[in-house]
């Protein structure tokens, strides 16, 4: 029986990428986001709110995604925690790398607001499947 996916940790330096993708996972998908705008917010407050799953996106300034990733995996309560890049960078040899590092899937950018839940509840699923 697959865990209900509830608690979202949003990592995005964007603010009008955070506020779309915050509406369109609270509102469609019915998830509790806890947005950051940088790896180091997101080092801090992650203990705090214990997310199922890590929404983080690639190319951020001072941490990026993928050492924010490093990080979090060295904290044993998120070594397992299921964590998607979300970026512009879709190649299949970069898609490849974020899979090696440990992301379970990889959300392009743009997204689309209406689907975005929708994709991160598949990835949840396929996670615990």
């Amino acid at each position: 029986m697959t865990e209900k996916l509830t608690r979202v940790l949003y990592v995005e330096d964007e603010p009008d990428i955070q506020m779309v993708a915050r509406l369109a996972l609270e509102s469609l998908g019915g998830y509790t986001v806890e947005v950051c705008s940088s790896g180091d917010e997101a080092l801090q407050r992650a203990p705090q709110f214990i997310p199922q799953l890590i929404l983080l996106d690639v190319m951020m300034p001072g941490m990026d995604g993928p050492a924010t990733l490093k990080v979090l995996r060295t904290m044993p309560q998120f070594a397992a925690t299921p964590v998607v890049f979300m970026t512009a960078k879709v190649q299949a040899n970069e898609i490849a790398s974020y899979r090696q590092m440990g992301a379970l899937g990889v959300i392009p950018k743009p997204f689309d607001p209406m689907t975005l839940a929708e994709q991160v509840q598949q990835i949840w699923e396929r996670a615990d499947g």
